[in-house]
């Protein structure tokens, strides 16, 4: 079994879902969990809602990132997870480090995650004209372009600010997670505790065939269907990246004071 790392904080992610609610209510929600204390706001990566009425209100991803990076000061901002199949790999490079950058205010040091993975919501290809392939076909173009990606980001004037960290959303066994043990700095999939455990032992496995030490990747969890009692048993398996899903048009927030709470009694223990 792997153990949450003792140097790694308890982290708390919260994604805003961009849907069936106007862009200012969607911002004032990001300003009001970073004033909360929240760690990450992420968004998605889709162009139609995924739940809720077909064809309500809905925002694009990128766009997004980069207001949110100049409008807050200190949260990590990043999309769970970015549609690979949707923007070639050097222009999604480019754009990473562009948000890197506006994100950088202040400090000088950005604050972009990139989370990315191969995608699946079909509605997306179709309207807007994008090949959708196989399951196993969109894996391959992920794992094909990723060190494109990486490349770029050696090449770009002005370079990133730092590491830019990349997040792969995901959990499949064969090529998800191999992907992962070549690239990841997070890992972040939908698993309870005896799928996590079970999954960490494959990802392993994985970073024995590539020659990586996987305990370098931390681990991310959706939990908004869990209690923190359920987070325990999840982080004593190795998690330490929580996230939190919340949808318009009302953004509940209030359930993140009990998270924070949680989070923070963990870090001072």
């Amino acid at each position: 079994m792997t153990t949450s790392s003792p140097t790694r904080p308890i982290r708390l992610g919260v994604q805003i879902a961009p849907q069936h609610a106007p862009y200012e209510k969607i911002r004032d929600t990001a300003a009001q969990l970073e004033e909360m204390g929240v760690d990450i706001l992420f968004n998605w990566d889709h162009f139609f809602p995924l739940s809720g009425p077909r064809d309500g209100l809905h925002f694009e991803s990128w766009t997004m990132l980069a207001a949110l990076a100049e409008q807050t000061r200190l949260v990590e901002i990043g999309a769970l997870v970015n549609c690979h199949s949707y923007r070639n790999a050097n222009l999604q490079a480019d754009m990473a480090r562009t948000i890197d950058h506006i994100s950088a205010h202040g400090t000088g040091t950005g604050r972009f995650i990139f989370g990315t993975g191969s995608g699946w919501f079909e509605r997306d290809y179709d309207e807007y004209g994008y090949e959708f392939g196989t399951v196993g076909s969109r894996l391959d173009a992920l794992a094909r372009d990723l060190p494109t990606i990486e490349d770029r980001w050696g090449k770009l004037n002005p370079a990133p600010t730092r590491d830019i960290p990349i997040l792969i959303g995901g959990g499949g066994e064969k090529k998800t997670l191999r992907i992962v043990a070549q690239h990841a700095d997070i890992w972040h999939s939908f698993s309870d505790a005896e799928t996590l455990t079970r999954k960490l032992g494959i990802l392993a496995e994985h970073g024995a065939a590539v020659g990586r030490d996987t305990a370098q990747i931390e681990i991310s969890v959706e939990v908004g269907k869990q209690s923190t009692a359920d987070a325990d048993d999840l982080r004593v398996r190795g998690a330490t990246l929580f996230t939190l899903g919340i949808t318009g048009p009302d953004y509940d927030l209030s359930r993140i004071p009990e998270w924070l709470a949680w989070r923070d009694g963990i870090n001072a223990g």
